[in-house]
């Protein structure tokens, strides 16, 4: 799919998450016969918006299955939304998390870019890091296991 396929542009995307960055609303869901945008703000512990595209038709039954593909492995930190994935804030610079490190709820496993946004991927729970099992710079669905946790 191209840009021009996009029923938004990305300075329209831009646009409505500045409106939802400057009120006191804490998501935007916008819904159509041709797509479904989702604009998010972070609750203060993960800072940025967070976009979710679904188009019309098909939509539902891709994320079904991507859902249910996934739904297997209760110890995976999941990918909030589809993207590409990075193990590193920038390249060249160490990973947010390697094979054996504690982490929290709150700490950063990396993040999903979308849209050229950058997002935040929080572990969401406390454990040690027993494996990385989605690639650096590699397209993720959502949901789908980035990390897994023991």
């Amino acid at each position: 799919m191209s840009d021009t396929d996009l029923p938004l542009s990305p300075e329209d995307v831009a646009e409505i998450a500045a409106i939802l960055e400057n009120s006191p609303f804490r998501e935007i869901d916008i819904a159509t016969g041709r797509f479904r945008l989702r604009v998010a703000k972070g609750d203060g512990s993960d800072a940025g918006v967070t976009q979710e595209w679904q188009w019309a038709g098909a939509g539902g039954e891709v994320a079904a299955v991507v859902a249910s593909a996934f739904a297997d492995d209760p110890d995976a930190v999941a990918a909030p939304l589809p993207g590409t994935f990075y193990h590193a804030p920038s390249p060249g610079a160490p990973p947010f998390v390697a094979v054996g490190d504690k982490v929290g709820p709150d700490s950063v496993i990396g993040i999903v870019e979308t849209m050229k946004l950058m997002n935040p991927v929080h572990a969401g729970r406390a454990g040690t890091v027993a494996e990385v099992l989605a690639p650096n710079a590699t397209m993720v669905a959502k949901g789908q296991p980035l990390i897994r946790l023991s």
